[in-house]
């Protein structure tokens, strides 16, 4: 049967942020998650787990194993209900070009809450690394991947969909700006939540606004101590964070992983406050939203206020999809091959021999780097002509034309 790439997704297109923290896998579950998975459904050759705050989603290279069977699966492993409301919360698709289409068009953005987020590409190069060192990336995902970044990079030099910063961290920070303007902003007291991307994008994008009052916390210390001496911050201690005691700050932005309602309460003290969550799942009780003196974003809310670059990359989006849409061409075109590539594999071994034998007939000894490139010069040749594996006596015509131009390249480039 002829293996196909399938993709699952829960994304903000179709859940909201309490549906989707529900299916927000922590890297220290994603290693067990695949490997169930392949446990499962053994047909699978290659995988892709690619999670963010705004979507959880999974693309497979299998020949039986269908996508809705992995949601299903999903669904049980997760713990979660197994009925209709559950499943209606995932887009899927079975065909190849469909799942490689619905790549492009997240690696671009243009499926993103955003329009255009520029750290999408990052996690799924991320997300892809991890595919290649649990040896999944596959051969039908790896050239859908070449595609991906091939066309991301295009894009970036091409069109202006990636001009501004569309990044939630950066966001949050231009609200402290906003909220707290001509309140001496600059000194306001900040707490960042946690060491992970965000928190590393806040501290980065920091230079760009200049407060100069930042706390850090974490779980573990160390990796707190590591980036205050980097941007020079102070620490503030986990079991603070704990108790829920944050009386000196103005400003708290929470990107924990995996603290599902970390920040439970926030005594009234008649500060103003300014609470960010970037968290998913959730870090701070939205309930606090109803406190006074309080303002409360999430996820959600923060990106919907990320409209400052919005009418550019509107303009560009006909342009953004055109290179999709080649991308995909390219990928159709390699995918109408693939059948002849897995014929071509096993006549290799056939060409190999020709050649040797040519080259012995032709001159005393053997040249094994003359052999090699005079082999891939010819598989090249019958790859761009696809149809039958030409006979012996034909292959032997093929290399008595080309292999004698390889051999003086190669001789060529010793000299």
């Amino acid at each position: 049967m002829t293996k196909r790439v399938r993709y699952i997704s829960i994304s903000h297109e179709t859940a909201g942020v309490a549906q989707r923290e529900r299916f927000f896998i922590p890297d220290s579950d994603k290693r067990d998650l695949i490997s169930n998975i392949c446990r499962q459904f053994p047909d699978i050759s290659g995988l892709l787990l690619l999670v963010t705050c705004n979507r959880t989603e999974i693309y497979i290279e299998s020949e039986t194993t269908l996508a809705g069977e992995l949601r299903d699966f999903l669904i049980l492993w997760n713990r979660s209900d197994h009925g209709l409301p559950q499943k209606k919360l995932f887009k899927l698709s079975e065909e190849t070009l469909v799942s490689v289409k619905h790549l492009l068009r997240v690696s671009s953005g243009m499926s993103s809450k955003v329009l255009g987020d520029a750290e999408i590409i990052h996690q799924i190069k991320k997300a892809y690394q991890f595919s290649i060192k649990l040896k999944l990336q596959g051969s039908y995902l790896e050239r859908a991947m070449q595609t991906v970044f091939k066309t991301h990079k295009r894009i970036s030099n091409e069109t202006e969909f990636r001009d501004g910063t569309t990044s939630a961290a950066y966001k949050s920070l231009k609200v402290i700006s906003e909220r707290f303007r001509g309140d001496h902003a600059t000194s306001k007291k900040i707490l960042f939540i946690g060491t992970g991307d965000i928190v590393r994008q806040l501290l980065k994008y920091n230079a760009k606004f200049n407060f100069d009052n930042i706390y850090l916390s974490n779980r573990t210390r160390e990796k707190a101590l590591i980036l205050a001496k980097k941007y020079g911050c102070q620490i503030y201690e986990w079991n603070h964070v704990l108790d829920n005691t944050f009386g000196p700050f103005d400003v708290i932005i929470s990107a924990a992983a995996n603290c599902r309602h970390l920040i439970k309460k926030i005594a009234p003290d008649g500060k103003k406050r300014l609470l960010i969550d970037l968290a998913l799942p959730v870090n701070i009780e939205s309930s606090l939203a109803r406190q006074e003196n309080i303002l409360f974003y999430d996820l959600d809310a923060i990106s919907s206020e990320l409209e400052d670059t919005k009418d550019k990359r509107n303009a560009a989006i006909t342009k953004v999809d055109k290179l999709i849409a080649t991308g995909l061409d390219e990928y159709r075109s390699w995918l109408r091959k693939a059948p002849f590539r897995t014929l071509l594999a096993g006549y290799k071994p056939l060409v190999n021999e020709r050649i040797i034998h040519y080259y012995t007939s032709k001159t005393t000894g053997q040249d094994p780097q003359k052999i090699a490139a005079a082999t891939d010069r010819i598989m090249r040749k019958l790859l761009n002509q696809p149809g039958i594996c030409p006979p012996v006596e034909e292959l032997d015509s093929i290399i008595e034309e080309h292999a004698p131009m390889t051999s003086r390249l190669v001789l060529s480039s010793k000299e």
